[in-house]
């Protein structure tokens, strides 16, 4: 089960890893927290179209659909109204009713559910600062923690109204956009005489102190990144399919990183690490 918090979000994180692990036989479930009601027409081209502003709900969830099918998951919405990202100094507050202002053990309720149903060996989502800090990837992060530690206690959660308890094995953050990757495909374009679209993300890390995470789990999926950039493409309010995701030659991204990254937050069974398969320990028993 991967947890997001917006449609799109499966697609730029983790999304060559799930459609390699359907491809294999196995079951794949996207959670997804919100509508992405409040999230931003990112697609210069359609920026201005009266109809994709006025149905943006309507508009992402078809994208999602779209994706779905693309990716060969299945997919559920928890139904929370997205909060959208705060600009300002002082931030405004945020909406009324949204999904970061949610109580985190009412709103993890909703995430039990879902585990008790479909029953998950595996839980990938957020780590606490969200991947970058918007306050619905933040409040992915706490109800993810809540449900995975909970989803099997029947007095938090009583079967009655959540369904018969589960106990997931293994919790993971995406770390996709992490430094060495970036690093690496940055210096792969330099070395290909090639400007690379990651020069000002690394010198904006750079003055940030962007702290350095645990890469313990590195997925081999580079066959599928080109169904993750179809999938990703289908949220065409959120993405530029002339932008700079997709400058880095598919042939490249497969020679310098052919992987994708996740950090082992909580783990029931015994594993080493580093590992190459969010199901390590769990296939061997």
């Amino acid at each position: 089960m991967a947890v997001h918090a917006h449609p799109d979000d499966e697609s730029s994180k983790g999304a060559a890893t799930m459609a390699k692990y359907v491809d294999e036989g196995v079951d794949v479930l996207v959670a997804t927290c919100t509508g992405g009601e409040r999230g931003s027409i990112l697609n210069p081209k359609l920026q201005g179209d009266t109809y994709v502003e006025e149905h943006i709900h309507e508009v992402r969830k078809k994208e999602m659909d779209e994706a779905r099918e693309i990716l060969g998951v299945k997919q559920s919405w928890l139904g929370f109204v997205d909060s959208g990202l705060p600009e300002g100094d002082p931030l405004p507050p945020l909406p009324e009713g949204c999904f970061a202002l949610q109580d985190v053990d009412e709103a993890a309720g909703e995430l039990v559910k879902l585990i008790r149903s479909f029953r998950p060996q595996v839980i990938t989502t957020y780590d606490e600062n969200g991947g970058y800090p918007h306050p619905d990837h933040i409040m992915t992060h706490k109800i993810s923690m809540v449900a995975f530690e909970h989803a099997a206690d029947t007095e938090k959660y009583p079967e009655e109204e959540f369904g018969p308890a589960w106990e997931p094995q293994k919790l993971y953050y995406n770390q996709g956009f992490n430094r060495a990757r970036t690093e690496a495909l940055h210096q792969g374009m330099l070395d290909r005489g090639l400007d690379s679209p990651y020069t000002e993300w690394l010198e904006r890390w750079e003055k940030m102190g962007m702290p350095e995470r645990s890469l313990t789990t590195h997925v081999p999926c580079g066959e599928y990144f080109e169904i993750r950039d179809k999938a990703l493409i289908a949220h065409a309010t959120q993405i530029d399919p002339d932008g700079g995701w997709f400058r880095v030659p598919m042939d490249l991204q497969r020679e310098v990183w052919p992987t994708e990254e996740y950090e082992l937050a909580k783990s029931r069974v015994a594993t080493s690490l580093p590992e190459g398969d969010l199901f390590a320990g769990i296939r061997d028993n």
